[in-house]
């Protein structure tokens, strides 16, 4: 099992085809996983043990047929809990869904299946993607598995823990403001926010649609791109879907180089609340870069400062408008239905019961900001903001091919620490926050482990909207570089397991 586990996506697709090992041996060996280190962890909501071996079968059928395979047939996956799946429960961390099982699969969802992706199970999240910690998961947080007492990420924390605990070599997850890149900063994982509208959004349950974006989550750079020409794509379901190629984001992987490429360093992305470890290894990554070939060119974008502040206003704004959906009369949970209530005092009772503080902190927050006489002097100005940072990304691009800065400011904190200072929570995803707000890829990877206390730290690349495989040419040779002078970052196993 230990080897199995310990295989990236590539290798295991590459021996399942060769007849090496079967799917089912692959998955089987990756739930004995999960059964063994989920108690600890608690990555996992819901593991479809059934389902996935049937899909493993399926595969080696497939094999034995003489059927071409296709890149990652038979390599399992864990899937974040924000994605339909039908007739499997989604909750998205709340228990206003929870026993909710979808009639349909989200297009993410089809895509991984019809490209015979096994999906182990769903993963634990922030309630509604709303968090930067997976403490806001309504049935309890995950541990990192660096450190069993340290958070793993938000909101995908669920699906970064699975990868760096062994229970997957692929996960999903979902970035709105970061919480794709920003858990696998913290847990020496890979991440990737691809341009907005390049992976389709249907049946991903919504929590500020002009920001969500799915993306490919994994444990190295071309097993992410493997992962993100699967479920990428123009999709006819979702209005805000790109028509357009998917960029060429596996070749860029496989042909990885920064020779001859200008990489911009923003001036607003470090100074006060960086941890000295972050910002030593970001420094080192620079230098790096600069030995590889690139070009280092200062940028400074004074907008993104005002990034943070208008973030928490669109997206709460948003938030609130679709949340108004969960009203305990259509799906999900649903309180005070004996007869003795109105519609209306039902919806109140689901709501109270149903969604947790986090949640009802944005829906208020949102709620005020739209109301007649508060709409143009906070949402409208927060859109403002938006635009400006939208435009200096656009003039950074034209002085620079990519973007590198810190993924988060700090390596992962306590659970717990930050429960209770919202603020604190929030300034978690300072890096991250203006490409969604811009609509721009991202990627973080591990760019090495902070001296002071020996945890991950994450390197973010920025490309321009439509230039994923910017991302991948840039990632695949920082990692090789990497990996050549100092050792892969993600050790062979988890120090708390």
């Amino acid at each position: 099992m230990s080897d199995i586990i310990k295989l990236t996506a590539a290798e295991i697709a590459a021996k399942i085809a060769s007849g090496e090992l079967t799917a089912v041996q692959v998955t089987e060996a990756h739930l004995a996983r999960i059964e063994a280190v989920d108690e600890k962890v608690h990555a996992f909501l819901h593991v479809d043990r059934e389902g996935a071996l049937a899909q493993a079968r399926a595969v080696d059928e497939k094999r034995e047929r003489g059927e071409k395979l296709g890149p990652l047939a038979g390599v399992p996956l864990a899937l974040k809990d924000i994605f339909t799946t039908e007739g499997v429960p989604t909750t998205v961390g709340s228990k206003i869904l929870e026993g909710w099982i979808p009639p349909y699969d989200a297009t993410v969802t089809q895509r991984l299946k019809a490209a015979d992706v096994v999906i182990l199970g769903k993963t634990n999240m922030d309630e509604f993607a709303m968090g930067s910690s997976t403490e806001n998961s309504a049935y309890g947080p995950t541990g990192n598995p660096w450190d069993l007492t340290k958070i793993p990420g938000g909101s995908g924390g669920g699906s970064s823990a699975a990868l760096a605990a062994f229970q997957a070599p692929l996960a999903i997850g979902t970035d709105t403001g970061g919480s794709i890149r920003q858990p696998a900063a913290v847990t020496g994982t890979v991440g990737v926010k691809p341009t907005y509208g390049g992976v389709s959004r249907y049946g991903m349950v919504a929590f500020s649609s002009s920001l969500d974006q799915g993306g490919p989550c994994a444990r190295t750079v071309l097993d992410a791109a493997l992962l993100h020409e699967v479920i990428a794509g123009h999709d006819p379901m979702d209005s805000t879907s790109i028509d357009a190629p998917v960029p060429a984001v596996v070749e860029a992987a496989r042909n990885g180089s920064v020779d001859g490429m200008r990489v911009g360093v923003v001036k607003q992305f470090r100074g006060e609340g960086y941890q000295a470890g972050v910002v030593q290894r970001f420094d080192e990554s620079v230098e790096l870069l600069k030995s590889l070939g690139a070009e280092i060119v200062e940028l400074d974008c004074p907008s993104f400062d005002l990034a943070l502040s208008a973030y928490y206003l669109i997206a709460p704004s948003e938030c609130s408008s679709n949340l108004a959906r969960f009203d305990g009369l259509r799906y999900g949970a649903r309180v005070g239905d004996d007869g003795t209530h109105s519609a209306e005092e039902v919806t109140s009772l689901t709501r109270e019961a149903g969604f947790g503080p986090e949640v009802k902190r944005r829906i208020m927050l949102g709620t005020y900001a739209l109301s007649s006489g508060y709409y143009d002097a906070y949402y409208g100005s927060a859109q403002k903001v938006r635009t400006l940072i939208k435009q200096e990304f656009e003039r950074a691009f034209e002085q620079v091919d990519v973007i590198v800065s810190p993924t988060t400011p700090t390596t992962a904190f306590a659970i717990g620490e930050r429960a209770d200072d919202p603020m604190a929570m929030y300034l978690a995803d300072l890096c991250t926050i203006p490409t969604n707000l811009a609509g721009n890829a991202a990627m973080s990877l591990p760019c090495g482990l902070a001296p002071e206390d020996n945890l991950p730290v994450g390197l973010q690349i920025i490309a321009p909207a439509m230039k994923d495989d910017r991302l991948y040419k840039v990632g695949a040779a920082v990692e090789a570089a990497f990996v050549e002078k100092w050792g892969h970052p993600l050790i062979e196993e988890a120090p708390s397991l």
